[in-house]
């Protein structure tokens, strides 16, 4: 028996059978069973979507012999089984695409005036309509402002914007949907289920994802899959194979070293995604998809699907990460994919980019002195360093460093040397001595000092960083407390909204506006970049002006 591809198999036959696009399902069948019937119809999507489905079946309901004008066709009369079979003498399906000229539009229409050989109704169904040339719109023109009784047009595009506003005013338009993964993962389900085969969650939701929208689509991988693995079980690993993806536990493994700061782990995992054969562009889009459910389940937990294979790891990242690392990792992802292109190899541009995510985490970023990052020649750089010579300014403890040297900069705290208490120096202070990176710094950068008596010490933390509080934060900046105050430390932190509390992100955001400004204004005020400005009737772009990092 010849093999009848699944797409083709299980496409829709009646409005019920149809996988989404209530809302146009719903006007449609109100319509048939009210008796309110265009003569023009717009069906508008992307791929894949079922706008010539919904157009066949509604020239059944408007064929049917059985029923009548209806939205429920029986299915089973002449009419409807030779719509379904593609052999209705007055069902004329055309390809825009291939019959652009005005020579085959008007040869179309000229059998418009006839009435219908068999059925109620002649349809035309155009699909692609988009693609016809401007002397064939205006021949369509023509028949859709006076259009016989016995026709009925049927158009479909995934391009609407490139219709005439003259053909649109004469349509009832539908936009179908892009249909959302779990839908498509139900659709395929359901069609394994009833062909007698098993398949993995984790594979079935793997090819709706890559179905991009599309139960069509989705249906033509499920058969590449089922041919791929031989007629047995439908395995996650096959249809990763075939498909060319990668298991998403490695980038979450990469993911999670770039937010602990952990290099070594990072480069593993770059290691193990190249044995694999990966293809790096790819990655990078699945790294953005997985930082965007994270950046959904830290501001609307309650909006991830719970059923996803990947929901638990996702929740545990978005606990570990905080939103402003993940906002940032999103835009290097971003820039990293759009430079792969640029790269050597795809492997070392891909390295490169999750190299910034360690260079560039939020909590180990550290404000510099100044430097123009465009627009300046480097003749101009030692007139511009205001950040230590004019603002004087430490960027981690916003106090004076003018009298410091660059060796007692350099040189690490000494646990020895009896260091001060909060009492005695700022907490922000305080933070800068300790060692500490990562998530840890961040939630040490957000607190301040409720109380300190003696090796009990009491911080604060506003509500707002919540999500930065876990209890392997919270141990990691005693250990860090304790290796510089003594063991005897206890560290408890309370959840406390305190205005006019100057945190060290506080001292620090301010500390970098001061660089800043600093920077911005030595730039302006120096002589040789006033000559170069004035020579060339210039002007210096204010978002080139970067304080320059310290030595």
């Amino acid at each position: 028996m010849t093999h009848q591809v699944l797409a083709r198999k299980w496409r829709p036959r009646t409005f019920d059978e149809l996988a989404g696009q209530d809302h146009v399902r719903r006007a449609l069948v109100n319509g048939l069973d009210h008796g309110r019937i265009h003569h023009a119809y717009l069906f508008t999507g992307t791929r894949g979507v079922g706008k010539t489905t919904l157009a066949r079946i509604l020239a059944k309901c408007l064929n049917c012999e059985a029923n009548g004008i209806s939205s429920l066709p029986c299915g089973q009369c002449h009419a409807c089984t030779a719509i379904d079979d593609g052999r209705f003498v007055d069902l004329i399906e055309v390809d825009a695409a291939s019959r652009t000229k005005v020579e085959d539009t008007r040869e179309l229409l000229d059998n418009v005036q006839y009435a219908p050989s068999q059925a109620r109704y002649k349809i035309y169904i155009v699909d692609e309509v988009h693609m016809l040339s401007g002397h064939s719109f205006n021949a369509l023109l023509k028949t859709l402002e006076e259009p016989p009784d016995h026709v009925k047009f049927l158009l479909a595009t995934t391009d609407p914007h490139k219709l005439p506003v003259t053909i649109l005013s004469r349509c009832l338009q539908f936009n179908l949907k892009h249909l959302p993964v779990t839908l498509i993962a139900s659709q395929l389900q359901g069609i394994i289920e009833a062909e007698g085969m098993a398949a993995d969650e984790a594979a079935v939701r793997r090819l709706a994802r890559a179905a991009d929208g599309s139960v069509r689509d989705g249906l033509s991988l499920l058969d590449q899959a089922l041919a791929f693995g031989g007629g047995q079980r439908l395995a996650d690993e096959a249809v990763r194979d075939m498909l060319g993806t990668m298991d998403q536990g490695q980038l979450f493994a990469l993911l999670e070293a770039a937010a602990g700061g952990d290099g070594p782990a990072l480069l593993a995992a770059v290691s193990r995604m190249a044995e694999h054969a990966c293809d790096f562009s790819e990655a990078l889009s699945d790294m953005l998809s997985i930082l965007h459910q994270v950046a959904v389940a830290q501001t609307a937990p309650e909006a991830l699907d719970p059923e996803a294979p990947e929901h638990d790891r996702i929740r545990q990242l978005a606990a570990t990460i905080s939103p402003e690392a993940c906002q940032l990792f999103y835009d290097i992802a971003v820039q990293g994919r759009r430079d792969l292109a640029l790269a050597p190899d795809p492997r070392t541009g891909f390295e490169m980019t999750v190299l910034r995510l360690l260079a560039f985490r939020p909590a180990e970023a550290e404000d510099g002195a100044a430097l123009p990052t465009s627009g300046a020649t480097a003749g101009d750089a030692p007139a511009a360093d205001p950040a230590t010579d004019a603002a004087g300014l430490d960027d981690r403890s916003g106090e004076a460093t003018a009298d410091q040297t660059d060796d007692d900069e350099a040189r690490p705290p000494d646990p020895a040397a009896a260091p001060e208490t909060p009492a005695e120096l700022p907490w922000s202070q305080v933070v800068a001595k300790l060692e500490l990176t990562g998530m840890a710094r961040g939630l040490a950068d957000h607190c301040f000092v409720i109380e300190w008596q003696g090796e009990r010490v009491t911080l604060g933390l506003a509500s707002s960083h919540e999500h930065l509080l876990n209890q392997s934060m919270q141990e990691r900046l005693e250990a860090a407390l304790r290796a510089y105050y003594g063991d005897g430390l206890q560290l408890a932190i309370e959840l406390r909204d305190q205005a006019e509390v100057e945190t060290p992100a506080v001292v620090n955001e301010r500390v970098s506006a001061e660089r800043q400004a600093a920077a911005e204004r030595a730039i302006n005020e120096d002589p040789q970049v006033n000559a170069i400005k004035e020579a060339f009737d210039a002007e210096v772009a204010p978002a080139s002006v970067r304080p320059r990092d310290e030595p």
